[in-house]
């Protein structure tokens, strides 16, 4: 609860900090850097249909990828304990891997780079991949952090030598339960595991936020009617592929059903929140202004740094590195071709995207 709390609380700050600062967006481009009136494919008329079609089919998809895997312990080949399954999440990191260095981080480069910008500091500096740095170092502190907190709110002291069980496969927690006659549990390293699974999804959808209102707020703002009908295709396979990834990490946390379906639905409708943003500051708004080019640029480069450290280090190494891969190297090479095959998706999608 206190976890869910705590998240709720960081998605929060995010969306103030973003309203906040996308305001200013409203401020003067420089010279040379305007809204490309003269583009023959800005016409609002034909963009504003577009833009509802793809609130109603990002958010169809994202519902489809996030859902997905919560329903597939009913399927025997994907259970949670198979293979199939660990193939499946294998190549949903891929998807996110590739989300972060394919998509998010070179957008973030595009914009710090952009000519609307002076050049001193940002031509001079590569911004770009140092926030993605910094917010990859950052997000390890959060991991790490909060994953001790949590544990070390609950543990007193080793186990009692009575109950015959290695110290370091077992903690000792104090709570309401009637096993012993003592109110002692004992959890073993699954419960330890358990806690990092639920830290590495809240974190991983963390994440995945900064970029999906990135995202919104980019197709809601345009009125270029040639982008979006591109957009709309691209981000229905980008968040199909980004939410199977996002529902295997909410399915191996065991939340209850309600936060479940509270993660999903956040994920689902962030997008297109973002997209209704961008509708109604369309007026305003000024994608290529410097305030607006900063903004989203900065707010790129940390969620890709997020994206990358979660894919590899939180959900490749640990899976590669686990019991179950370690122990078949024909199960290893499946999994690093659907990983493989996973970035190779988001590669290509890159092209429209």
């Amino acid at each position: 609860m206190a976890t869910t709390k705590l998240f709720m609380k960081l998605v929060y700050i995010l969306l103030i900090l973003f309203t906040f600062t996308v305001s200013p967006a409203i401020s003067t481009s420089a010279e040379g850097c305007d809204s490309g009136s003269d583009n023959p494919c800005v016409d609002k008329a034909k963009a504003f249909p577009l833009k509802l079609v793809a609130i109603v089919a990002i958010l169809t998809t994202s519902l489809i990828g996030v859902a997905s895997p919560l329903f597939s312990r009913y399927i025997s080949f994907l259970r949670p304990d198979g293979n199939g399954f660990m193939i499946v999440k294998c190549f949903s990191s891929g998807i996110i891997l590739g989300t972060g260095f394919m998509h998010v981080l070179p957008d973030s480069f595009e914009m710090l780079s952009s000519e609307c910008l002076s050049d001193y500091p940002w031509h001079r500096f590569p911004f770009a991949g140092f926030v993605a740095m910094l917010s990859g170092l950052v997000t390890l502190a959060i991991d790490s952090i909060t994953t001790s907190l949590y544990t070390g709110k609950d543990t007193v002291g080793p186990v009692p030598d009575e109950y015959d069980i290695d110290q370091e496969k077992a903690i000792r927690i104090v709570g309401h339960n009637h096993s012993h006659g003592h109110g002692v549990v004992l959890a073993t390293k699954d419960d330890g595991q358990l806690l990092r699974y639920r830290v590495i999804a809240m974190v991983l959808e963390l994440g995945i936020l900064f970029h999906s209102v990135v995202i919104g707020l980019s197709l809601g703002a345009t009125n270029d009617a040639c982008t979006i009908k591109g957009l709309i295709i691209a981000l229905c396979f980008h968040h199909l592929f980004e939410g199977m990834g996002l529902g295997g990490c909410i399915l191996q946390a065991d939340f209850t059903t309600v936060k479940k379906i509270l993660m999903a639905l956040l994920f689902a409708g962030t997008t297109p929140c973002g997209i209704f943003l961008g509708i109604a500051l369309s007026n305003i708004y000024r994608d290529n202004s410097p305030t607006a080019l900063i903004t989203i640029g900065l707010l790129n480069a940390c969620s890709a740094g997020m994206l990358i450290y979660m894919a590899l280090v939180d959900l490749l190494a640990t899976e590669f590195m686990g019991s179950m891969l370690q122990g078949s190297v024909k199960l290893q090479i499946k999994c690093f071709v659907a990983a493989l095959l996973g970035c190779a998706v988001m590669s290509i999608v890159a092209l429209w995207a």
